[in-house]
């Protein structure tokens, strides 16, 4: 009787292990919970702003249903055989948005930053057909991702701040981008200053430059053309010098109003150079009044042409950064 007990304990046992192996595996097969996944995430946020999700993370957290979170991928080629520079800079840009919002009052688990190399999730660049780097996309609480949901980096390049401004339009959360602090600028004018003092010391004896109009004039129409230029808000917000194109080449002219890069500046600064020599050559014509009057005029023509083809460039290139602006001079 008592083997008989024994028996029955050891088959119901037996069957209760079977029950609970065959509940749990069907538990895993479902995947976690929308409370675990929102946990992991929010744990893995704390660690890192841009998380790193491979073809098992990336169908776990991001094709998972339900969602009650937005996730923004930056899909990339990161390794070193890639060859891929222009993905070294969008990722940089990419860092600087989502450590904004990390450290941001805006913050919360609505909101996840990720990556995707190709090298670590292939497949996922194959179950979403992309065959570029860099690529921006979001993914909503519901649905599938519109056409709206890829960030056009060919239009908007890929700064920050435009970033920023397409999540806010996607997502609604308005993330105010925080740069890290350089010092080089500061170092730079703290040098020049003390240059200037020591060229000052030197010169204490004979200081009648300091009363030259010419040198003081020459110095504010320098200062004019940097600050009009734009290079006041390269040294705040921080620009790439060029941004390389998807198709290999190389854009000297951002494609919005909302952005530029220091390259472009320099190039604003030498055509508005060639305007202020215009002007000047148009108004030192007029002021010879003991000159030849052929030259009064050839001085004149010149002068003036130097400011229509010149003025025209740059009006052909607020033209190509403000679209829909409807004026033109010369060019189109």
């Amino acid at each position: 009787m008592s083997k008989m007990y024994l028996s029955y304990n050891f088959v119901l046992l037996a069957v209760s292990l079977c029950f609970l192996h065959f509940c749990d595996g069907q538990t895993r097969a479902k995947g976690l919970s929308l409370s675990e996944r929102v946990q992991q995430l929010t744990e893995m946020n704390l660690k890192k702003s841009v998380l790193r999700f491979n073809g098992a993370k990336f169908k776990e957290f991001v094709k998972a249903t339900p969602r009650n979170y937005s996730v923004i991928i930056m899909f990339t080629a990161m390794t070193p055989q890639r060859q891929c520079s222009i993905c070294r800079q969008a990722n940089d840009e990419y860092l600087v948005v989502a450590n904004s919002f990390r450290y941001s009052q805006a913050y919360s688990n609505k909101l996840f930053f990720a990556m995707v190399d190709f090298d670590e999730g292939s497949e996922v660049f194959q179950m979403l057909r992309l065959n570029t780097a860099p690529i921006f996309m979001h993914f909503p609480p519901k649905g599938k991702p519109k056409s709206s949901d890829t960030f056009d980096i060919q239009r908007l390049g890929f700064a920050a701040e435009s970033i920023a401004k397409w999540i806010a339009e996607r997502t609604d959360v308005q993330i105010r981008v925080f740069r890290p602090p350089s010092y080089s600028g500061t170092m730079a004018l703290i040098m020049l200053f003390a240059l200037v003092a020591g060229f000052l010391y030197l010169r204490r004896n004979n200081l009648d430059f300091l009363y030259n109009k010419t040198l003081w004039g020459i110095s504010a129409i320098f200062f004019c053309l940097a600050m009009v230029s734009g290079q006041m808000w390269n040294h705040i917000r921080g620009p790439p010098f060029v941004h390389r194109l998807q198709s290999g080449g190389v854009a000297y002219i951002h494609g919005s109003s909302q952005g530029q890069f220091v390259l472009e500046t320099y190039i604003i600064i030498v055509l508005n150079s060639a305007i202020v020599l215009g002007m000047i050559m148009m108004t030192d014509a007029a002021a010879r009044k003991n000159c030849d009057v052929r030259m009064r005029q050839i001085l004149s023509l010149v002068g003036l042409a130097i400011v229509a083809i010149f003025f025209s460039v740059i009006l052909s290139i607020f033209r190509s950064k403000a679209h829909g602006y409807p004026y033109s001079f010369l060019f189109k």
